[in-house]
């Protein structure tokens, strides 16, 4: 089945029948979640084309039509933009080009004071300061090693890193599966995505999944092998000019047990 089959299919199987006021009669129903027929109806289409759709045949899906299936299965705003990339491929795959940083950008993450990176559409880390590099020990490793979602399934570091490492494990693949969506060209993304297939079972199952996610803001728990606990929050932003760059930053609350932690290790850091 097609990426948008699959996507489509683990959709609709959140979603049952009487959340959309359908009648549930006592036959017993061979798939959870609703029926091909049931989304079909819903969104005002007929049977084959969802069929189709869910086949992968559905090339030129008109906005309306792909507006009233996500809102049939109740997407929500970043699935939705993921189903529009599924559905409507570029005819001729986008090339990724090579990533760079700006040198502005540079200077600006030895401003924060909080750990800082920058990673590129498969989460490479592009560029760094000090401090994230004493959090995280990215000078350590080989260049071709300084991607985070390699860091957080095949590292033993970066296992040992998260403590609560399920969550950090869940939206990296999330995030990996939009960036894939939509850079379906990049053939070192999807080398990637191979790689960690092989090496990891749960990033196998979760990539099953189907799950899709933004980078944005949110909290991690760290084992430093030298501090120790380290709480941050962490907000990511879109870096103005390069979309498919993110900067992230991670702070914790002044005067506490983990900013007095990151602060001891300023010194390691300069």
């Amino acid at each position: 089945m097609s990426e948008l089959g699959e996507f489509l299919r683990s959709r609709r199987a959140r979603v049952q029948p009487e959340d959309l006021g359908l009648p549930v009669v006592g036959r017993r129903r061979r798939v959870p979640g609703l029926r091909r027929e049931e989304v079909a109806q819903l969104a005002g289409v007929s049977v084959d084309y969802y069929v189709r759709l869910e086949q992968g045949r559905g090339q030129g899906a008109s906005e309306a039509v792909l507006d009233a299936v996500a809102g049939v299965l109740r997407l929500d705003a970043t699935e939705r933009a993921h189903l529009y990339d599924l559905a409507r491929p570029p005819r001729t795959p986008v090339r990724a080009q090579a990533q760079s940083v700006r040198p502005g950008v540079r200077r600006m993450l030895d401003l924060f004071d909080g750990p800082s990176f920058v990673i590129g559409r498969s989460m490479d880390v592009l560029a760094w300061n000090a401090l994230a590099d004493a959090v995280i020990g990215l000078s350590a490793l080989p260049p071709e090693q300084r991607n985070m979602a390699r860091h957080a399934f095949l590292s033993p570091a970066g296992r040992a890193l998260y403590l609560e490492w399920r969550p950090v494990a869940t939206a990296t693949v999330a995030y990996l599966r939009l960036s894939a969506a939509r850079y379906p060209g990049d053939r070192a993304l999807a080398a990637l995505v191979a790689e960690l297939g092989e090496g990891s079972e749960v990033f196998r199952e979760l990539w099953q999944e189907h799950g899709v996610r933004e980078k944005s803001y949110g909290r991690k728990v760290l084992g430093h092998p030298q501090v120790g606990r380290l709480e941050v929050d962490f907000e990511t932003l879109e870096l103005p000019g390069d979309p498919d760059q993110l900067l992230v930053v991670y702070t914790a609350e002044p005067g506490s047990v983990t900013a007095g932690r990151l602060a001891a290790l300023v010194p390691v850091a300069v």
